[in-house]
């Protein structure tokens, strides 16, 4: 017990991150294994990462890599078990769950930044492909937000009738989609613009108003609204009808 509450080698190291984070309350000239080293610390206290935390980024490459790696993946580093293992995914947790908070009961049709915010963050290091939908109120507000289909996107792949089952289910008076391509970019596939289509059909048909699909890359997007292509499926619909 008593060789568990010696200092160890990274002990000021430690104390001088967390005084500097303190002082500025921002990680504004911290180094991304600086910050990886203070999450691993949240779950091991006694235990010097800052070796660790260097080798998890040179695997990795950035931070967003190492908060998207799977824990097995993190815990093939020398020095990462599944206690300090907690740092690393919660925190990530967290900033989704605060992010996707600051979205409800606000109009991210006018609030376009915390939208992208939101959904870049959530969405542009996966690995798979995720569809996500936010459900939105009469006046536009969030309602919630839900990831409703993880893998490759195909028409076999994306089932409207379970993202109206879902709409209907949070009395949803509209809807945004998104998803992300790992591959970064973000031009749609023929494939995406086929589901966008039927999922704008289907839902209109309920009178559930479909204002966008958005498409993440790697620091950038593509919008189906911005490029017309909601309202000419819309106008697709009405010759239709």
């Amino acid at each position: 017990m008593e060789e568990n509450n010696k200092p160890h080698k990274g002990e000021g190291h430690r104390k001088r991150l967390r005084e500097k984070f303190l002082n500025s309350l921002t990680l504004d000239g911290f180094h991304d294994y600086e910050v990886i080293e203070l999450l691993l610390t949240l779950g091991t206290p006694r235990k010097d990462c800052k070796d660790t935390a260097k080798a998890a980024l040179e695997k990795f490459k950035t931070l967003q890599g190492v908060f998207e790696a799977s824990p097995h993946e993190l815990q093939e580093i020398k020095g990462i078990g599944p206690m300090n293992l907690f740092g690393i995914k919660f925190i990530k947790a967290v900033s989704e769950r605060y992010l996707e908070k600051k979205l409800i009961k606000k109009d991210p049709v006018s609030n376009s930044k915390e939208l992208f915010d939101y959904l870049y963050h959530s969405m542009r290091d996966k690995n798979r492909e995720c569809f996500k939908a936010l459900f939105l109120d009469a006046k536009n507000r969030v309602i919630a937000a839900e990831t409703l289909f993880e893998g490759t996107l195909t028409a076999s792949s994306v089932y409207p009738r379970e993202v109206v089952a879902a709409a209907l289910s949070h009395h949803a008076a509209a809807l945004i989609f998104a998803h992300n391509h790992p591959s970064g970019e973000p031009q749609p596939s023929p494939e995406d613009i086929a589901i966008t289509r039927q999922l704008v059909f289907a839902c209109r048909v309920i009178g559930i108003t479909v204002h966008e699909h958005l498409v993440i890359g790697d620091n950038t997007y593509f919008s189906f609204a911005d490029q017309g292509y909601i309202a000419r499926m819309n106008r697709e619909f009405e010759r239709e009808k």
